[in-house]
């Protein structure tokens, strides 16, 4: 701010001089009018005196007419170069008084309607902010200042949510709404602040916020995300895998957002198997089959027969020998069903980037488990590692405790 009011003080000076300088050349023009008067007043009384030496006979009319001439000479040489009529004269105190009031007034009218606050505020973003705290205390004193921008409304809703105040960012976030209009992504953020700022407490605010912003806009991300993580929540898995996977579709391969939502989506569909839910169909555009497919005859040991129930699931699977445990592909039987023959492919994939095509080399796992539990149960079976594009029929012999 200090060069601020340097240039303003420089600026002031300027006006001040343009006051003065007419009072400054009022005065000497003064003086040389006074001055002139008096050398005038001295011829004339030269030539009074001049006319009485006549008249007593002291100088003969000669004398004094070369004497007047003389006077004359000297009067011209003393007010040459000077004004010797003015048509206006400049008051003495209206400069002076005007000097006084242009500061003053000057400074008033600024700090009414000036913007010095505004330009201390433009100083400080203009250096980078040194904690998120720092850039929220800025973007709290932009919003005072212009409290109809939403885009400073957006960024502190964004800035209170990385502090984890999402009430506060809520509030932001509707200011933004309120200024902006109801743009897609300004809903889902609020809408997802509101979620937050609720403790997780889905509400029919939150469900028509969602509603209007994907109506508006099916790929909004925030809101996809959002309703994903409630579905999850709430325990409707299904709903999660689709959103979240509507979300990781539109976002680049080097995104680093992709590895936690495919994290998420894995989680769910583990949910999903464990309760003995159907899968999703995977979205059309990663479900297509390139033809990588694994033929698998599941059979019970006779021992095992008396030991297990009709209604025990059985999963199937198929695991990449090297490579992330998640499964690659999985079928779900009944124990009523074996022996059966299922064939597993890249439409069985449990995530669009784990597929049999991908893995040279899989291992074929096959369990029995009474509660529905696919990740553990009472009875398995580990075939040996196989080529992922084997044609042959693969025989999996359920005989051995799940351990």
């Amino acid at each position: 701010m200090m060069d601020f009011w340097i240039a303003a003080s420089l600026l002031l000076l300027v006006a001040l001089a343009v006051l003065l300088v007419p009072l400054l050349r009022g005065r000497k023009a003064q003086t040389e009018e006074d001055r002139t008067a008096l050398n005038v007043a001295l011829y004339q009384e030269r030539v009074a005196e001049l006319q009485a030496q006549v008249s007593a006979a002291v100088l003969t009319a000669e004398q004094a007419a070369q004497a007047q001439a003389q006077a004359a000479r000297e009067l011209l040489a003393d007010t040459e170069g000077c004004e010797t009529e003015r048509t206006a004269r400049l008051g003495r105190w209206l400069p002076i008084t005007a000097a006084l009031l242009v500061p003053v007034l000057g400074l008033g009218l600024y700090l009414h309607w000036g913007a010095s606050d505004q330009v201390a505020l433009s100083r400080q973003f203009a250096q980078a902010p040194q904690s998120v705290a720092e850039m929220t205390t800025r973007l709290e004193q932009a919003v005072q200042l212009q409290p109809d921008s939403a885009e400073a409304w957006y960024f502190l809703g964004r800035a209170y949510m990385a502090q984890s105040r999402p009430a506060d960012a809520a509030t932001a976030f509707e200011k933004a709404v309120n200024n902006a209009g109801r743009q897609p992504e300004l809903l889902g953020q609020w809408a997802q602040a509101l979620y937050f700022a609720a403790d997780k407490q889905w509400s029919a605010q939150l469900q028509t916020l969602t509603d209007e912003a994907l109506k508006a806009d099916p790929q909004e991300t925030t809101s996809l995300g959002l309703l994903g993580i409630a579905s999850f929540e709430a325990g409707r898995f299904n709903d999660a895998v689709v959103f979240w996977r509507r979300l990781v579709a539109q976002l680049p391969a080097g995104d680093p957002s992709r590895a936690p939502l495919e994290d998420g989506i894995a989680r769910a569909l583990e949910q999903m198997l464990s309760a003995g839910q159907s899968l999703p169909a995977e979205p059309v555009a990663t479900a297509v089959a390139d033809g990588t497919s694994l033929k698998v005859r599941v059979s019970l040991a006779p021992a095992l027969k008396d030991k297990v129930l009709p209604g025990d699931s059985v999963f199937i699977f198929a695991k990449a020998s090297e490579g992330p445990p998640m499964p690659l592909a999985v079928k779900r039987l009944t124990v009523a069903d074996l022996p059966a023959e299922v064939s597993l492919s890249d439409s069985d994939a449990m995530m669009p980037q784990l597929k049999l095509s991908n893995f040279p080399r899989v291992q074929l796992q096959a369990r029995i488990s009474r509660a529905g539990d696919a990740k553990a149960g009472e009875w398995m079976v580990r075939s040996q590692p196989l080529a992922s594009n084997s044609r042959d029929v693969q025989q999996l012999l359920i005989d051995s405790a799940d351990q």
